[in-house]
């Protein structure tokens, strides 16, 4: 893999994700797992840790981490095993959380995307079930307030996936790229709502530098990056700061930190534990997970199309490039607009131009999704249609498209009659315009007889200024090439 130097450095940046998995129930209890419930209303005796308390895995967790498993071409394990990662906090009542370590129920598996048009693959070690802890409030929290601290609950034992990549990432710009990949899959395939405001997918990302060949540099994780934002400007310091420290001597200690978005920098939590310091071993209250091909079978037939296999189906179907198809693949909204649009109208790689494009830069400037979107599929398609079958030029196209924005009008065609936006299609008239201005510009046929290109289009110009911008512009070349050349 390539990478981009900062100052002689090469970044290596690895990922876990804890995605939480959307299942009515946690995942060794019946207590619900809905956001925003009062604190400690969704923790039930097996969550508290109660004594003669046992873990019961709840099924549907398993299908979710199944259906990952075949999203990311990953190996699933047909048998998988839980383990007890122990360590000592307030919000985790029992003093471990039962998670997986050897055994791991998905293995393997890749994360495809374009940076900048380029592909970029990123290896993933591993996706995990485990258990969340609670949270601990602090100060003028919810229960806190006078200094004081307290311990909700409610999040003990929510279903998660840990999704563990290889140290494949040289660049903030990369590292985010793969999240945004990674959190479109997960809510594509339903297994997680993606809400990463409420901690429903929550990156930590572990970040080192090295000179160029070197071995790897020892890394800092910078933990519970829930914005893309944040993320971003939280590798992006955590660079600069390893950097200089290195520069100036200093040896990089490996350590857990936290962004603090108000300052915009990582400060250091706690020493990084390594696998040992947590004394895993089988947890003896949960026999071996097994999973049947049947199941794993079962799943796939349950699964919608998957990004990448649309992506694939638009290239093939509808001629699109591959950077195109992936694009208009990042969410089922957008695919199911192109799709629409193109079958309407009959021209995929206009449709793809125009959805990538104005489209999206209007979706962005409002910062709206496409299900918002004012302009319709069937009124775009209807666009389309005028500009491909030379009823009206580009430039005429986004007046209208600026209409329709608005709200002003819903019909292409009403629109296209009320503003005169009409191309002038009629030969006759455009060839006397065109003799007009060959002679009337005398300087600028000669100097194109010359050689010199910039003339012709400064003819063009005048030509289409001539029409009110209402010639077709390829038929003005055709008919102006055609008359400089006799």
């Amino acid at each position: 893999m390539t990478s981009k130097l900062i100052h002689g450095y090469e970044v290596v940046i690895g990922f876990e994700t804890h995605t939480q998995l959307a299942t009515q129930s946690k995942i060794f209890s019946r207590a619900p797992t809905a956001f925003g419930a009062e604190p400690n209303t969704q923790a039930c005796a097996v969550d508290l840790a109660l004594p003669g308390t046992l873990p019961v895995m709840n099924r549907e967790a398993v299908a979710c981490a199944i259906k990952l498993g075949l999203a990311l071409g990953s190996h699933i394990a047909p048998v998988s095993i839980f383990a007890r990662k122990n360590y000592f906090y307030p919000d985790l009542p029992k003093g471990y959380q039962i998670s997986q370590f050897e055994i791991p129920v998905v293995q393997g598996g890749e994360v495809e995307f374009f940076l900048g048009g380029e592909k970029k693959t990123v290896r993933l070690v591993r996706a995990h079930l485990e258990e969340d802890a609670g949270k601990s409030l602090h100060e003028d929290s919810a229960l806190g307030g006078g200094g004081q601290s307290g311990i909700d609950l409610n999040r003990a034992g929510t279903p998660l996936l840990e999704i563990v990549t290889e140290p494949d990432m040289r660049s903030s710009d990369e590292a985010v790229a793969y999240a945004k990949e990674l959190h479109k899959i997960v809510t594509w395939i339903g297994i997680c709502d993606g809400n990463m405001q409420e901690g429903s997918f929550r990156c930590d990302a572990n970040v080192s530098v090295r000179k160029p060949g070197a071995a790897l540099g020892t890394r800092r994780e910078i933990k519970n990056l829930n914005s893309f934002k944040f993320m971003q400007q939280a590798i992006d310091y955590e660079i600069r700061w390893q950097i200089e420290q290195i520069e100036d001597g200093h040896a990089i200690q490996q350590a857990t930190v936290l962004f603090d978005p108000d300052t915009g920098e990582t400060r250091a939590m706690r020493t990084k534990e390594d696998a040992a310091d947590y004394r895993y071993f089988p947890d003896p209250d949960l026999p071996p997970l097994h999973i049947s091909e049947q199941w794993v079978q079962e799943q796939r037939e349950l699964m919608a199309e998957l990004p990448r296999t649309m992506a694939a189906r638009f290239v093939a179907d509808y001629g699109l490039p591959e950077y195109d198809a992936t694009t208009l693949t990042q969410s089922k909204a957008m695919a199911g607009y192109f799709e629409a649009v193109a079958k309407a109208c009959g021209q995929a790689k206009l449709a793809s131009n125009w959805i990538m494009g104005e489209v999206s830069r209007r979706l962005n400037t409002g910062e709206i999704g496409i299900e918002k979107a004012p302009v319709t599929a069937a009124q775009l398609a209807a666009l389309i249609g005028r500009i491909a079958d030379g009823t009206i030029s580009n430039n005429a196209a986004r007046q209208v498209f600026d209409v329709l924005w608005a709200g002003e009008s819903a019909d292409v065609d009403a629109i296209i009659e009320s503003k005169g936006l009409k191309q002038m299609n009629d030969t006759g008239a455009l060839e006397k315009i065109v003799d007009e201005v060959i002679a009337a510009n005398a300087d600028n046929v000669a100097q194109f007889r010359a050689g010199k290109d910039k003339a012709f289009n400064a003819l063009v110009g005048q030509i289409m200024k001539a029409s009110k911008g209402k010639a077709n512009p390829q038929q003005v070349n055709d008919l102006l090439r055609a008359r400089l050349a006799a």
